[in-house]
């Protein structure tokens, strides 16, 4: 299984930066983790949970994370 997006893990403020968030779990910046599974460590509950489930990152199911958004021609 695969979603699109991402974006239902627990979140916290930075310390000290207003409109900065990261998971609460491995505390990477939510933009970086930017909706996908594989950006969140790999010691993440929140992926380990997921990954528990059947869900897929687009590394294991061998898709390119961008294509979504890649155009079809130049």
């Amino acid at each position: 299984m695969k979603k699109l997006y991402y974006i239902d893990y627990p979140q916290e403020h930075l310390k000290d930066q207003m409109h900065r968030y990261q998971c609460v779990y491995c505390k990477v910046e939510t933009t970086v983790i930017n909706g996908t599974l594989e950006r969140h460590l790999a010691s993440c509950q929140y992926r380990k949970n997921l990954e528990t489930a059947g869900y897929e990152t687009a590394v294991a199911s061998g898709e390119n994370p961008a294509s979504h958004d890649a155009d079809d021609f130049d």
